[in-house]
């Protein structure tokens, strides 16, 4: 007899067999990743022993030292809460990180469902040997700062709510709702086998956890599930007992469970830093000894943020002078993490962030110019290897190096009251902006490498015509003179009459954005102009190469002089058309003085406009990811950083104006650039391209290189120099494991 199946239980059993495969897939990895089961039943893969970290690996406990990168969650022309980054970006990504040797990365905060894919998909085709991960948890870190006491109803459970969307994120297990700058959707790609720890907060701001410390003197001795604190505990370290005891037992009904941190950095390190000048530094501290685990066999370790550079004790204080490197100088940073390793006898510490960026600006001077800037791609691979090497010297459990992309949403401290208006920073790159270029993979405007600065036309030749514009050829010297532009620079390319000689005779371009600036100056000659120069453009001798601003539009001797105090600023240098340009310089420590400081610390500045003569080919051997011009033959090729011009935002066309609004430097509209070359001979100062019928020269009358707003940008991805120096730098350290051997 045939039976007859009615369509409703077909589709039963569709739903049914689509329910299975859902699960198979889900659970799939835990099958394929090896793992110990601990006596409650939960899978382990990673654990601490003593102060290492082991890997349960072809049936047995190995030691596994970390080599990472952090990688973030932005791109350019994007914020990092919008998530812009795909499952094929990733996927590539994953594969450029494991050829560079590392063995693990690390993310911040929740990431989009594509990651986790990804990450499962890229795991399961190399199964023999995974990239493993970390994952962050971000506090609501502007609330923290804001309010000054992390018991805040709303700040506590918002962290709570965070951790669980996490633990299912990770697990492939949660519905994320959409939420502003946050991650959200279907989460169903099981990650879990692949984690190696949770690592949960950001860099602790002082005055916060020392609010919290004062306004909850009752906040101990928590006794959580997985975690508990000891007795000498500060409120602050109870309250992140209970964050981590949460996470323990949410993760724990996944059937696994994997090493416990948290986010710390320098500034509230539990040493102490007689050298430090800055009170806020060395104020409160935050002791991961404070805590422990129970009933938790995956264990629980240490992790800070340190780089070279930064607080300032690092290149001031005495104790730091200890350790000495071949050549005899003292490296303060091994120093350090020898201090900071003895400190925590019995559990692992861990390096999770460490780096110097690829940037002309500068941040932060240090020992051993391990400065926060003004390296090439080069010096950074140089510099960021040397800290990896003093990571493993000083016994850490590893070293995850920041970052893997270039950040063009990052600021930096001094150039952010510069960027006007910051909403629109991500859309432009500022070469003076440090943060923006700690990555091992650059992340480069839209014609910087098509564009290469090398003293040849062709290049250009290949631009479209409507992607630059040719200045007036009537200037005397120049056959001709071009211009085009993207997101990071401005660039000039031109030939002259006769070949350049810089022992010769000096280039000099006069640029006009806004009215206002210099109409007459030692620069000009004898010349007078009808619109003033807001700065000079100098080409030379290496030491002469450089960008100059006019002394009364230099907005960081406005601020640090005019509204700071501590600039001293001649007034008559502050008077429109003063006949002064002054050498672009950027803020690297302010001047502090008791009781905010221990001592009268002096403001230190350094030269930000200097222009360094070179090739920006990767392909040359004397590649310098630094250079600004070249020339060969009567051919000049220059790309000068927007900021050095006077712009705010160029992706707007802001510039920064001559005045202020409520003691505040303002941004204005500029109709473009106007550019006037002109050539000084060395013999007699002799000046060729000023020459004038009129009583001024019409500055007024020269074309204006315009360019329309834009909202989207360009890009170009390759990776650094630094990349190939850091995998050498990997290579060198044994991890303690081989996979695949």
């Amino acid at each position: 007899m045939k039976r007859n199946t009615s369509p409703a239980a077909w589709l039963l059993r569709i739903a049914l067999l689509a329910a299975a495969m859902i699960l198979v897939w889900h659970y799939w990895p835990a099958k394929k990743v090896e793992s110990v089961q601990s006596a409650d039943g939960s899978q382990i893969k990673f654990r601490t022993q003593g102060d290492r970290i082991e890997i349960y690996y072809k049936q047995q406990w190995t030691p596994f030292f970390v080599k990472g990168v952090n990688v973030g969650a932005a791109l350019p022309g994007h914020d990092p809460g919008e998530l812009p980054i795909s499952r094929e970006q990733y996927l590539a990504w994953f594969k450029q990180i494991q050829e560079l040797g590392a063995n693990m990365i690390r993310v911040y905060t929740i990431l989009s469902p594509a990651f986790y894919q990804a990450l499962v998909e890229y795991n399961q085709q190399h199964a023999d040997s995974p990239l493993y991960f970390i994952q962050g948890v971000w506090t609501p870190e502007d609330e923290l700062i804001e309010q000054k006491d992390a018991y805040l109803d709303s700040i506590y459970a918002e962290f709570q709510s965070e951790i669980t969307y996490a633990v299912g994120a990770v697990y492939g297990a949660a519905d994320i709702p959409e939420r502003f700058g946050k991650a959200s959707g279907s989460y169903r790609y099981n990650a879990g086998p692949y984690l190696l720890a949770w690592h949960i907060g950001t860099e602790w701001d002082p005055e916060m956890v020392q609010s919290t410390n004062d306004k909850h003197k009752d906040k101990t001795g928590f006794q959580g599930t997985h975690v508990t604190t000891k007795q000498n505990a500060s409120p602050f370290e109870n309250w992140l007992a209970e964050m981590l005891d949460h996470l323990a037992v949410l993760e724990s009904q996944n059937g696994w469970k994997h090493p416990l941190t948290f986010t710390n950095w320098v500034t509230t390190d539990p040493l102490k830093h007689p050298g430090e000048v800055l009170i806020q530094e060395d104020m409160v501290s935050v002791d991961a000894t404070h805590l422990e685990v129970i009933n938790w066999p995956a264990g629980y370790f240490a992790s800070f943020h340190a780089y070279p550079y930064y607080p300032d004790f690092f290149g001031l204080d005495q104790t730091l002078m200890d350790m000495k490197d071949k050549d005899g100088s003292a490296n303060t940073y091994l120093s350090y993490l020898t201090k900071l390793k003895a400190f925590h006898k019995d559990i692992p510490v861990m390096i999770t962030e460490f780096g110097v960026p690829s940037s002309l600006g500068i941040g932060h001077l240090a020992n051993k110019d391990r400065n926060q800037g003004g390296h090439n791609e080069t010096e950074q691979g140089q510099i960021n290897a040397s800290l990896m090497q003093d990571i493993a010297s000083a016994g850490m459990a590893g070293g995850i190096v920041f970052s893997w992309q270039d950040e063009w949403f990052k600021r930096t401290w001094n150039t952010m009251h510069f960027e006007i208006p910051q909403s629109r920073r991500k859309l432009w790159t500022n070469v003076l902006t440090n943060e923006q270029y700690f990555g091992l993979v650059a992340e480069l405007s839209g014609k910087n490498g098509p564009l290469k600065i090398d003293g040849g036309a062709s290049d250009w030749q290949a631009l479209q015509e409507g992607d630059k514009q040719r200045i007036s050829s009537s200037h005397p010297g120049w056959k001709s003179l071009w211009m085009t532009h993207d997101e990071a620079y401005v660039y000039v390319m031109g030939e002259l009459e006769q070949p350049f000689d810089p022992e010769r005779e000096q280039l000099i371009f006069g640029v006009d954005t806004i009215p206002g600036g210099n109409r007459h100056a030692k620069e000009l000659g004898d010349a007078k102009l009808d619109e003033g120069l807001e700065t000079l453009v100098v080409l030379g001798k290496d030491e002469e190469s450089q960008v100059k601003i006019a002394s009364n539009y230099d907005f960081h001797a406005r601020l640090y002089g005019n509204q700071y105090g501590m600039l001293k600023v001649k007034p008559e240098d502050m008077k429109d058309d003063s006949g002064q340009f002054a050498p672009w310089k950027l803020a690297v420590g302010l001047e502090q003085s008791p009781p905010d400081s221990t001592k009268y610390s002096p403001f230190l500045d350094v030269p930000a406009g200097m222009l360094k003569r070179g090739t920006t080919d990767p392909a040359s051997p004397d590649f310098n990811s630094l250079a600004m011009w070249q020339a060969e033959g009567s051919v000049v090729e220059m790309r000068i950083p927007w900021m050095l011009l006077g712009f705010t935002d160029p992706s707007s066309l802001q510039v920064m104006s001559y005045g202020e609004k409520d003691g505040k430097l303002t941004a204005t509209t500029t109709k473009g650039i106007r550019m006037l070359p002109w050539i000084v001979q060395r013999s007699n100062g002799g000046i060729l391209g000023l020459d004038r019928t009129e009583s001024v020269y019409p500055v007024s009358k020269l074309p204006t290189y315009k360019w329309p707003a834009w909202d989207k940008v360009q890009y170009v991805e390759r990776p650094k120099k630094s990349y190939d120096l850091m995998k050498n730098a990997f290579d060198k350290i044994d991890d303690g494991f081989a996979p695949g051997r």
